[in-house]
């Protein structure tokens, strides 16, 4: 073919390019907001020069209430790929500069474009969230492209991660798309979510709500739960997300990357020695603990305002990845409650999906007592976290600080329900019930008859730490493979990943459990 004969490349004319780059006021009207625009959060979030846009000239395909002369390019959400830290992932970034952000079936199509491209190539999908919901000028076409979407994130669970991070409103049947998603981060005083809003909530309840209270950052972190990271800002919120990134694989195929570590996995950390009281009815907080042992001294926690009582979060030792789920005595006195156990069965669940080893730091002195929680279904929801833990076929380690009583024992990822490597403290105290409980019952007659009944009660009570109680007892059945010096904590942690890094173990063949939901 001659040069003449060429056919001339098309470029964008003025009036695309514009569309492309978005209206100024209201781009200016995001800034004022304190929000970035979707093509900016997307810059913030992707190695720079990454990202390959996809479907860029989509527009909508309504030809009804004048929407036929407002097309946009791209309508209203920003797709492709691109890479974190040099490692692949897929994203979506809705754009609230256009149409208010709402979805309509093109807006889907785009949106189910790369959730699908993501699960052929093994890659994570992460939605920047900002839409005033569906369009309503399509009905059900955009109420089926929300449908579409949602199918995907379900198919998705459990083989690429899904990460949303929510940047301004998200309302309606737009929450179910996050909600299955494995992690969901919000932004303090500018996002917000709920299925109805303060206005429908007046008229139909009477209450008086605001957006924020009802459905704000600081709400779901601590009251819903739905909510498992915050920041105070885009910008921040985005480098959580990138954090979060490098601790996950890509796929349910693969292993979470290994990180150069210049933390030796072989010191001793001396002040664990005296870290955990020698009286059993003091708190402490677990979170030392679990900085003191980890590299760097560094916890990314998830949930951290929501059931305080456990702690589950990821954190790393000799640069390999950990899923942590700890009682803390703090709060509670760490018991297990309703909240709890589904803050870390959810966790539990996310780690085994995607091949993150578990370290479980047990002192839980059995389940929160009281008619609120046993109204509230404590049977039900404790067994989703003995379930969580006993399907999970990861390499399962697990230390006993101090108290192991009773169910919450066995529930605790106890060497009954597959745990790999049980290790206690001296501390330890591993009965089916406090001593102060079991002498009450046991002795409760010869009590009643004693000429100085508190000083038998104090003798009674140190013989049923000492038959009982002992982490040695436990140790003497082989339900404890170790008792160890708090000091040696971090080496016996590292020795047991690199002991099960190869772990196979699979579930029965079916189609999926049962989980008591």
């Amino acid at each position: 073919m001659s040069q003449s004969s060429r056919p001339e490349l098309v470029t964008l004319d003025e009036t695309n390019e514009k569309a492309l780059k978005g209206d100024p006021k209201r781009i200016e009207k995001q800034h004022e907001a304190g929000k970035r625009t979707a093509r900016e959060r997307i810059d913030l979030l992707l190695d720079p020069d990454s990202f390959v846009e996809l479907d860029r000239f989509v527009t909508h395909r309504c030809t009804d209430f004048g929407m036929q002369d407002t097309k946009i390019l791209g309508d209203g959400v920003v797709t492709g790929w691109g890479t974190v830290d040099g490692r692949k992932v897929f994203v979506f970034a809705q754009d609230f500069t256009v149409f208010g952000g709402s979805l309509s079936g093109a807006y889907a199509q785009k949106i189910c474009k790369v959730m699908d491209h993501a699960m052929k190539v093994g890659a994570p999908i992460i939605g920047l969230n900002d839409s005033g919901g569906a369009r309503i000028q399509e009905g059900v076409e955009s109420l089926g492209g929300y449908a579409d979407i949602f199918l995907r994130n379900t198919l998705a669970s459990g083989v690429v991660p899904q990460i949303s991070a929510i940047l301004g409103p998200c309302a309606g049947g737009a929450v179910y798309s996050p909600a299955i998603t494995d992690f969901i981060l919000m932004v303090q005083k500018t996002s917000y979510m709920f299925i109805t809003g303060p206005d429908v909530i007046r008229a139909v309840t009477h209450e008086e709500v605001t957006k924020e209270a009802l459905g704000g950052a600081a709400t779901h972190a601590s009251k819903s739960g739905v909510c498992h990271l915050t920041a105070p800002d885009d910008a921040a919120c985005i480098a959580l997300m990138r954090e979060l990134l490098s601790y996950i694989p890509s796929n349910n195929m693969e292993d979470p990357p290994r990180l150069p570590c210049s933390d030796s996995v072989e010191r001793e950390i001396p002040e664990l020695d005296t870290m955990v009281p020698v009286e059993s009815h003091k708190p402490y907080d677990i979170k030392e603990i679990i900085k003191a042992v980890v590299d760097d001294g560094r916890l990314l926690e998830i949930h951290e305002d929501y059931a305080k009582n456990i702690i589950v979060g990821f954190a790393r030792v000799g640069g390999r990845t950990i899923g942590v789920v700890a009682n803390n005595p703090m709060f509670l006195a760490g018991c297990l409650d309703i909240h709890a156990s589904i803050k870390a069965a959810r966790f539990v669940r996310f780690c085994d999906c995607f091949n993150i080893p578990l370290v479980t730091l047990v002192d839980v002195p059995g389940f929160l007592p009281g008619t609120d929680q046993e109204f509230g279904g404590i049977i039900v929801h404790g067994a989703k976290l003995l379930f969580a833990f006993a399907e999970a076929t990861v390499p399962k380690i697990t230390i006993i600080t101090r108290k192991a009583y009773g169910g919450a024992y066995d529930v605790m990822a106890s060497k009954h329900i597959r745990a790999d490597y049980n290790i206690a403290f001296p501390t330890a105290e591993i009965a089916v019930m406090g001593p102060d409980g079991a002498v009450n019952i046991i002795h409760r007659n010869y009590l009643h008859q004693a000429q100085d009944p508190e000083q038998e009660r104090a003798r009674l009570i140190a013989e049923y730490k000492t038959a009982f109680a002992s982490p040695y007892k436990a140790a003497e059945l082989g339900f404890i493979d170790e008792v160890i010096y708090p000091r040696l904590l971090r080496r016996r942690i590292h020795h047991a990943l690199e002991l099960f890094k190869d772990k196979r173990q699979s579930n029965p063949s079916r189609k999926h459990g049962n989980i008591p939901l």
